[in-house]
């Protein structure tokens, strides 16, 4: 039987920390739990808010509706061959916990991703990637329900329409299926993927020169842990800002004024910009706002909640970085954290 409870403070449930109130909290752990209450009376008139580990999300204000918090667990190998397995988990497991069963599992391919925050259910809404890796690299299959019919649907990778932090759950689908299970078909045979941003340098200083994937996994940790501040002791929900791509063009106009402007080519039209890099070359590294909210000191891509911030501030604070690289630089930032 499943509770429903009104009234609860989302403070402990999302990351940033902010004190938003749920005019209904509901823990789901099951399948069936989660079906018995889309046949709920309650739901007819009121909203479902589904809520994972609360780690890409900024509440701007109290939630009327029913809030979900998918706690479906369980992580085990579907099935394998001598090349690869298909490791599967619940969407309320925790996505680190998940990159480190893997290893524990000798299967390879998701150690780029390591200390990513959030669960395994959200991670394939927004294609998360990190260090030359994304989720669409070695995924298999996931398991939703359709709300309106409590019907299962399965979704291949072709299915899901990835993209650059993007899937078809943040476009068509958006607010119709609730994820309960992710599966990924990993390798067998380790591949180290160290060419992006510092990770050969970490393993340097660590003093490996032919790593195993726990050690790349390690580097990455080591790499995070150094720039983006844990949100158990800082308000924040990591990267707050996607980096955004623009063409060839005005890359080469941009960087006769900016020669040390750091980009990663997409293809023969395009280029990637570190997010991070505009905002610190705009100043804003660092900056405080009252002493309680501001752009984290290490890592001008992260916004953080000192304590007692409302939602509403920081997002206005991010109004303010994206006009401002806008007008310096003529870019355009997208918010990857969602705002609600």
């Amino acid at each position: 039987m499943i509770l429903i409870e009104e009234h609860i403070s989302l403070k402990p449930y999302n990351t940033f920390g902010i004190d938003s109130m749920a005019r209904y909290f509901c823990t789901i752990s099951t399948v069936p739990e989660l079906i018995e209450l889309l046949q709920h009376p309650l739901t007819i008139d009121v909203p479902l808010f589904i809520l994972g580990g609360g780690s890409n999300l900024l509440l701007t204000k109290n939630i009327d509706a029913i809030v979900v918090k998918i706690n479906i667990s369980g992580i085990y190998i579907e099935e394998e061959d001598h090349q690869a397995a298909i490791l599967k988990g619940g969407a309320g497991e925790v996505w680190h916990d998940f990159v480190m069963r893997s290893l524990d599992y000798e299967l390879y391919g998701l150690e780029n991703l390591s200390l990513i925050p959030g669960c395994v259910g959200a991670a394939p809404m927004q294609n998360i990637g990190a260090y030359g890796s994304e989720i669409k690299d070695t995924f298999e299959y996931l398991e939703a329900i359709h709300i309106p019919t409590q019907k299962l649907r399965i979704f291949n990778k072709s299915a899901c329409l990835f993209g650059y932090r993007e899937s078809i759950f943040k476009g068509e689908l958006k607010n119709q299926y609730i994820i309960t299970h992710v599966a990924f078909r990993l390798a067998k045979k380790f591949q180290p993927n160290t060419n992006y941003g510092a990770i050969s340098q970490e393993l340097d200083k660590m003093n490996i020169h032919q790593p195993t994937a726990r050690d790349v996994s390690n580097a990455i940790i080591a790499i995070r842990s150094s720039k983006l501040p844990n949100p158990k002791e800082i308000g924040n929900s990591g990267s707050f800002f996607k980096n955004p791509v623009i063409s060839r063009e005005q890359y080469v106009q941009l960087v006769q004024n900016y020669p040390d402007m750091p980009c990663y080519p997409i293809d023969d039209y395009s280029v990637k910009i570190a997010a991070g890099w505009l905002i610190e070359r705009a100043g804003w590294k660092g900056k405080t706002m009252d002493g309680r909210y501001g752009v984290h000191q290490h890592q001008a891509l992260v916004l953080v909640n000192y304590g007692g911030a409302t939602g509403a501030e920081v997002f206005q604070l991010s109004e303010a970085i994206i006009a401002d690289i806008l007008s310096k630089f003529n870019i355009q930032l997208e918010r990857e954290v969602n705002i609600l």
